[in-house]
């Protein structure tokens, strides 16, 4: 039987914010954007999504005088993440 995978990570930019957070544990908001190529607008709901679920923290402050937000994935979201790939490994019977 297959495992259900997780809707929060089956969407395309989630699931590339979040490999990017595996392998790097923290991101800006600028370099997440230039990363997936993605509009401020929709990364800012896909990134608001993500922190609602407890899969990452948003740190929002100042760097350098000028509004800085940085993302850090969280043991729930490694968690989820890790479980998300085991699911696609069935799915393609690795």
């Amino acid at each position: 039987m297959f495992q259900t995978l997780d809707p929060l990570l089956h969407s395309q930019l989630r699931l590339s914010i979040m490999s990017y957070l595996v392998s790097n544990q923290q991101s800006s908001f600028l370099e997440l954007k230039s990363l997936t190529q993605a509009t401020s607008g929709n990364i800012s709901v896909q990134l608001k999504k993500l922190e609602e679920a407890q899969y990452i923290k948003i740190k929002k402050g100042y760097k350098k005088n000028y509004h800085h937000t940085e993302m850090i994935i969280t043991k729930t979201g490694i968690k989820k993440f890790d479980t998300y790939v085991e699911g696609i490994k069935q799915y393609l019977n690795i």
